[in-house]
């Protein structure tokens, strides 16, 4: 009786769990991707002490030459024309969430008035909670002291 030789099985690399791998990677990317809803590029003044801001907080950015910037917390930021611009803005989304959070990003260069002007106006608009945004790392455990 004759035997025969088996064939001999080529080098394969198993691929049947990649495509389960690929998913939970891109699930993964998908669950830990943070959109950043005012890419306004500002040189922010110093300061000694910073809080942490909420990250649904609406955002009011003035760059060096005073051209200001608004975003909702959530929509990618605008271009706005004035202070009175960012009133009628502020008082929209105020009069959707009484409480929400604003943040005023100012570039160290620009004229004070605009930022006062801002101000005044996020005021008017009755804001609650107001963070001036600043370049200093964050104090641990000086939240709202």
């Amino acid at each position: 009786m004759k035997i025969q030789a088996g064939r001999v099985a080529g080098a394969k690399i198993p691929t049947a769990s990649m495509a389960d791998i690929v998913f939970l990677l891109i699930i993964f990317f998908v669950l830990t991707f943070q959109v950043e809803v005012d890419k306004t590029k500002v040189a922010l003044p110093r300061t000694n002490l910073r809080f942490e801001v909420p990250k649904k907080a609406a955002v009011v950015s003035i760059t060096g030459n005073g051209q200001m910037r608004v975003s909702d917390g959530d929509a990618t930021s605008t271009p706005v024309g004035s202070a009175q611009d960012v009133l009628s803005f502020a008082s929209e989304i105020v009069a959707a969430d009484p409480e929400k959070e604003f943040v005023l990003k100012a570039d160290r260069g620009v004229p004070y008035r605009y930022v006062d002007q801002t101000i005044d106006a996020l005021k008017q608009a009755r804001v609650q909670v107001l963070y001036l945004l600043s370049d200093q790392e964050t104090v641990e455990g000086a939240g709202g002291q």
